[in-house]
């Protein structure tokens, strides 16, 4: 009897040690802690991260690669951005030749477990204009057959950027599927009331005619109705001729056009010029978000840009 209440107390006496041995278990770097981490991803440009953070909220731990300031076409990678992309689970990019660098910089980080993720799959994409039909190149080097790659200034693209992020968080987190989807259609349905209203913004507009600086406009003029009547920098990256620049001032003097529409990631001095020369107004924009106070988000840059442009075109 007394070695049978002994073989119960010991009994009793290690349940607590091996509890505790279970839960260190659990906790102790094993995949349950992991789990609960918030995903790492990279994005290229600023407007991914926003949109990945509203797929994603709490999930997620974005880094963009530009703040908003840079140009997208000529950015130099960091060596900060090497160990960012070595360490992320997801990389998203625009693609279409957008981020020439970014190939490069996935390759020396060598990261087996990476996914980079193309936003820009499955996109309608629009042919840049260029006064060369024979040029077959983009001002970055990426190929005027794919398409221009200013895919996000269109919210209707964005719908098809939104499900590629969304697919592909599902994928690395399942658990949370159904968490990443309420998230989306949430944040649709913002998109659609904010595109809504600046359609009715721009269309009590009688004269929708601007100049573009670059060519990163005809998504968002195709969207909210704008025309676009020339452009300065026919190819991104580029200086205009001349002669190109005495065109455009003979232009803008017949046609009578307002309002040209230039971004804070570029030089002013054409812009500037053709204002001085014409008395059309320059109009600041960016095409980033956080490129602008009042732009942080990809919403707040949209409706930045269209109300700035129908402003200006009014007055």
């Amino acid at each position: 009897m007394s070695r049978l209440r002994h073989q119960r107390l010991s009994v009793s006496f290690l349940i607590p040690f091996v509890l505790v041995g279970f839960l260190v278990g659990l906790t102790d770097g094993t995949s349950v802690a992991r789990a609960q981490d918030p995903i790492e991803v990279v994005t290229t440009i600023p407007v991914l991260k926003d949109l990945t953070e509203q797929v994603g909220r709490s999930r997620v731990r974005v880094k963009s690669l530009l703040t908003g300031l840079e140009n997208e076409h000529t950015y130099s990678p960091k060596p900060t951005d090497l160990v960012a992309v070595r360490n992320a689970r997801l990389l998203f990019e625009i693609g279409l030749g957008l981020e020439v660098w970014v190939g490069s910089l996935v390759k020396n980080a060598g990261s087996p477990s990476l996914r980079v993720v193309t936003t820009s799959r499955g996109v309608p994409l629009i042919r840049d204009d260029s006064s060369d039909p024979h040029d077959t190149r983009h001002g970055d080097g990426a190929p005027l057959a794919q398409g221009n790659p200013h895919i996000w200034m269109d919210p209707d693209n964005v719908e098809i950027m939104l499900r590629h992020i969304a697919d592909a968080l599902i994928e690395v987190d399942p658990v949370h599927a159904d968490e990443y989807r309420r998230n989306l259609a949430a944040y649709r349905e913002q998109m659609d009331r904010l595109r809504g209203d600046l359609l009715d913004r721009v269309g009590r507009l009688t004269d929708r005619r601007i100049v573009a600086h670059h060519p990163a406009w005809p998504y968002l003029a195709k969207r909210f109705g704008f025309e676009i009547a020339a452009t300065i920098q026919i190819h991104s990256g580029t200086e205009p001729s001349a002669l190109h620049v005495q065109h455009l001032i003979g232009k803008i003097r017949k046609d009578r056009l307002k309002v040209i529409a230039s971004e804070i990631q570029l030089s002013q001095r054409i812009p500037d010029l053709l204002s001085k020369e014409t008395g059309a107004r320059v109009v600041i924009l960016t095409t980033l978000p956080g490129g602008l106070p009042g732009t942080e988000s990809y919403l707040d840059m949209l409706r930045y840009n269209v109300l700035k442009l129908a402003d200006a075109l009014e007055h």
